[in-house]
């Protein structure tokens, strides 16, 4: 795999994993009873980006490392 397949496979996984990590441990405004006046009572509470995206670029980074074993692998021509 050279470097710029390998960099745009490592983008496509961590960006689809983004969105699957996203919703977990979100807790709404509402659910806490602490709405912020004029902001929407569904909007998270405490987000934490910052967490998911540092998980998230760890779980791409094995799941790459998984893909690109399997590419040297089963798929590189000998």
């Amino acid at each position: 795999m050279t470097w710029s397949l390998g960099a745009a496979t490592y983008f496509l996984i961590w960006w689809v994993l983004l969105f699957a990590i996203l919703p977990f441990g979100v807790q709404s405004q509402r659910e806490l009873n602490n709405v912020v006046p004029g902001s929407e009572p569904g909007a998270p509470a405490r987000p934490r980006l910052m967490l998911k995206v540092a998980v998230n670029t760890v779980i791409s980074a094995i799941l790459w490392a998984a893909f690109d074993y399997f590419d040297i692998l089963y798929l590189e021509p000998r």
